[in-house]
C-alpha cells in the first residue's frame, strides 16, 4: 500500500468485510460509526484465526482420545496398577506443547493483521487509560477461569489416590492436558494485554477497546476443560468420579452464564474506558 495512504481510500479490502464491520459497530451500539477498512481488516484476522483455533481445539481433544484409548492400561482391576506407558505420556507433552506453540502463532496472525492495519494510519492515538486485566476480563470471569482450573485439578488429583490403574492413567492424561491449557490461555491473554493500540481517532480507538474485551472473554471460556473428561474420565469405572465431574461441568456452565448476564458488555465496558480521560 502507498506510503500516506489512510485506510478509507485501501481499496485491498473485500465489500463483504466492510458489510460485516458495518453489522459489527451496530451490533455495539456504534452505528453513527462509519465501518473503515481499519476495523474490517482486524474483524476479518480475528474471524480466520478463531476459525483455526477451534479446529485445532478440536484435534487436541481428538489427540487425547486416541492417546487415552491405545494405550491406557488394560483392564481396571484394583489389585495390580499396572503404570501408564512412559512414551504415551511423552506423546501427549509433545502435543500440548504444539497446542501451546499453535495458539501462540494463531495469535501472532492477529497481531500481524493489527500491525499491517496500523501502518495505514497517518496518526495513532493512545487509550486514556490503562487497560490491565480487570479492565479487559473483570474480576468474575478472573475468579472463574482460576475455581474452574482449580476444581478440574482437584477432581484429578483426587483420583491419582484409587488403586484403579485406568483412572490413574486418565487422571495424569487430564492434569497434562490442563497445564497445557492453563499455559496456553495465560499466554493469549497476555497478548491481549501487551499488544499496540491501533486506532487513530475516537471511533476506531473505542473498537480498539471493545475488540480487547471479547477477545480476553473469548479466551477466558473454558470450553476445552469441560470437553476433556468425555474423552477420558467417562471411559472409568469409578462412579463418583464421572458424577461428580458432571456435575462441576453443569455448575461452571451455569456459573458462566450467570456471570455474562450479569457483567457489562463489552461496548459498555469501552464507553466507560473513553469516558475516564
Amino acid at each position: 500500500m502507498p506510503k500516506g495512504t489512510t485506510p478509507d481510500n485501501d481499496r485491498s479490502v473485500r465489500p463483504a468485510d466492510l458489510e460485516r464491520a458495518g453489522a459489527w459497530l451496530a451490533q455495539h451500539g456504534l452505528a453513527d460509526g462509519r465501518p473503515t477498512p481499519l476495523l474490517a481488516i482486524r474483524l476479518a484476522a480475528r474471524r480466520a484465526t478463531r476459525l483455526a483455533a477451534d479446529v485445532l481445539l478440536a484435534a487436541f481433544i481428538i489427540a487425547i482420545a486416541l492417546v487415552h484409548t491405545v494405550n491406557r492400561p488394560d483392564g481396571t482391576a484394583v489389585d495390580g496398577p499396572g503404570p501408564p506407558r512412559l512414551w504415551s505420556l511423552l506423546v501427549l507433552t509433545a502435543v500440548v506443547a504444539g497446542l501451546v506453540l499453535a495458539q501462540s502463532l494463531l495469535d501472532r496472525r492477529v497481531r500481524q493483521a493489527d500491525r499491517r492495519a496500523a501502518a495505514m494510519l497517518p496518526r495513532r492515538v493512545a487509550h486514556p487509560v490503562r487497560l490491565g486485566w480487570r479492565t479487559v476480563l473483570g474480576g468474575p470471569r478472573v475468579a472463574f477461569a482460576v475455581v474452574t482450573f482449580a476444581g478440574a485439578t482437584a477432581l484429578a488429583i483426587r483420583a491419582l489416590t484409587v488403586p484403579d490403574s485406568t483412572a490413574r492413567y486418565a487422571a495424569v492424561l487430564l492434569l497434562i492436558g490442563l497445564g497445557g491449557i492453563a499455559v496456553g490461555m495465560l499466554v493469549q491473554l497476555r497478548h491481549v494485554l501487551t499488544h499496540p493500540v491501533v486506532a487513530d481517532d475516537e471511533d476506531s480507538l473505542t473498537a480498539d477497546v471493545i475488540l480487547r474485551v471479547e477477545d480476553a472473554r473469548h479466551v477466558a471460556v473454558p470450553s476445552v476443560v469441560w470437553c476433556l473428561p468425555t474423552v477420558s474420565v467417562f471411559g472409568t469405572a469409578l462412579g463418583w468420579w464421572n458424577i461428580g465431574w458432571l456435575v462441576f461441568v453443569v455448575l461452571d456452565v451455569v456459573a458462566l452464564a450467570l456471570i455474562t448476564t450479569r457483567t457489562a458488555r463489552s461496548s459498555t465496558v469501552a464507553r466507560n474506558v473513553m469516558s475516564a480521560r
